[in-house]
């Protein structure tokens, strides 16, 4: 706003700046929901590493596939994720630890604050050690959970410790609001008394209770009816910051033997939930596809979960357990191939197909069918995008189409790299486009839009995501009285109209080669 000129002198304004900085998101950001030994539950818990994971939900568990899905990830390039931890029936243990009062007043009682079989390693122990020895009502509580390592015995102890904590609810340090607000492991719940307990010594047992891991997950436990609205199941990532790849691992064979499989229903959910999120939705085939024979007779299948924000591989993959002396167990794909998008995003940019020879599967001891070229010449024009092993190459992903993609389709989305650079442009432009809302819709601000978009778009053009020469072949930003017409004006409507020019994977390499004629003389 101008200043008020009212004596002779200099007079200093600030003008904005019409330039507003477009910061790319990220692109290889995988959601991964199902179950998990402990931790919170139906809330997407950001991890940048499978020690976090380990430290949050416990690490590898016979009964899931959601850890190593996770751990398959990050040893092929993922470093960045959300978990969400499903359960089905789960309880916590409760436990009661009674006061021994001259007037007795009660009971103070701690429970789990997650389900799981996991809150049976909780111990703790009470102190009077306080700040004010004299002071009655205060202790110190001291929380801690055994965790003994499946492979090697060895014992890992999280510790907790609340110093100076009282029964009064009038006190700073009232012992259940100093719990709720700080410990991961416990709850202070019911009446708390208003005095101290005795003194306990040695550590012990918190579990009074009978927990429980829970049973095998529902397609309602991962997709509840309620849709996003209900933030439970998948849809607890809607508070999660951003999700560009979504997984839902099998069930384990221990979880359900000989239905591994998620459910159609759950299936159908994903895809229309990661139309929604921008994201692209990892299908895992059917365990029953074995062989090529068997994936001819159920590639239908796969039918009703092709879109262009979806995409399948075949087949699973030898990985070895940890958990079983580190023999070769087959996984599905979804895990390892999310990490593949995430390393050659990083390597070369969300616009390189995350297929060919920088995409070999870390890790990966064998496939469970190795193709020929022939057969995967007849899985490719129907989107099944193929794993295939190579002499010194070795294991690869060697396909690059969404399940929109299949000949028959002549989908625009035909390629997961294409597809994926629209959603990254999507969601960059319109997280950097809420300044635009309430601003006088003239001229001004259309050329605003302009420069910031057009910035955004050159920065991408010079590290090459796009085809052209020149940035007026790459792309162009359009935003002007063309685009937005007075009605639009006058319904407090701007239409921005962003076009680009994407890079489509080779797929087929044609070398022709002829023989020279010898000199024929005359």
């Amino acid at each position: 706003m101008p200043s008020t000129l009212n004596y002779p002198g200099v007079y200093i304004e600030e003008v904005p700046s019409p330039v507003r900085t477009i910061v790319a998101v990220p692109t290889a950001v995988a959601g991964f929901v199902g179950r998990a030994k402990r931790g919170p539950l139906n809330q997407p818990i950001r991890i940048h590493n499978f020690t976090d994971f380990e430290r949050t939900f416990g690490g590898l568990w016979s009964m899931s596939e959601l850890g190593y899905a996770v751990q398959q990830y990050f040893l092929n390039g993922g470093a960045d994720a959300y978990v969400v931890r499903v359960v089905d029936t789960a309880t916590a243990a409760a436990a009661a630890v009674t006061y021994k009062l001259p007037t007795p007043t009660g009971n103070l009682f701690l429970s789990a604050k997650t389900p799981g079989t996991w809150s049976k390693d909780l111990f703790f122990t009470v102190d009077h050690n306080t700040r004010v020895p004299q002071q009655a009502d205060e202790y110190n509580l001291t929380v801690v959970l055994k965790i003994t390592d499946p492979i090697t015995n060895e014992v890992t102890v999280i510790r907790e410790e609340y110093r100076n904590v009282t029964g009064d609810p009038n006190k700073p340090r009232f012992v259940q609001s100093v719990v709720a607000n700080e410990s991961n492991l416990v709850t202070v719940t019911g009446t708390v008394p208003p005095d101290r307990p005795n003194a306990v010594a040695d550590f012990n047992t918190i579990d009074s209770g009978t927990p429980s891991d829970g049973g095998p997950l529902g397609d309602t436990d991962l997709a509840p009816g309620g849709g996003p609205a209900s933030k439970k199941g998948m849809y607890a990532l809607e508070d999660a910051e951003i999700v560009t790849i979504l997984v839902i691992p099998p069930y384990s064979e221990g979880e359900k033997p000989g239905a591994p499989d998620i459910g159609n229903a759950v299936w159908s959910a994903a895809v229309v939930y990661a139309e929604t999120k921008r994201a692209i939705l990892i299908y895992d085939p059917p365990a029953g596809w074995k062989d090529k024979a068997a994936v001819d007779t159920g590639k239908a299948a796969v039918d009703p979960f092709r879109s262009k924000n979806s995409v399948i591989y075949w087949p699973r993959i030898l990985f070895s357990d940890p958990l079983k002396e580190n023999r070769p167990r087959l996984f599905a794909p979804s895990g390892a191939m999310a990490g593949v998008y995430a390393r050659i995003d990083t390597n070369r940019g969300v616009w390189k197909a995350p297929a060919g020879e920088e995409a070999k599967l870390l890790g990966a001891q064998g496939l469970q069918y190795t193709l020929t070229d022939l057969e995967n010449g007849d899985l490719n024009p129907i989107a099944i995008n193929c794993l295939r092993t190579f002499p010194i190459l070795g294991h690869t992903c060697w396909g690059a189409r969404t399940l929109a993609g299949a000949d028959a389709q002549a989908s625009e989305w035909k390629y997961i790299p294409v597809r994926r650079t629209a959603l990254f442009i999507e969601e960059s432009l319109f997280r950097a486009s809420k300044w635009i809302v309430f601003e006088p819709n003239d001229e001004p601000l259309w050329a605003q839009i302009r420069l910031n978009f057009g910035a955004f778009m050159n920065s991408l053009f010079r590290q090459g995501a796009f085809q052209g020469q020149t940035p007026k072949e790459a792309y162009f930003v359009k935003c002007d009285s063309e685009t937005t017409t007075q009605d639009d004006i006058n319904k407090g409507i701007v239409n921005i109209l962003v076009g680009f020019a994407p890079l489509k994977p080779v797929e087929f390499v044609v070398i022709k080669i002829s023989q020279m004629a010898g000199k024929v003389p005359v």
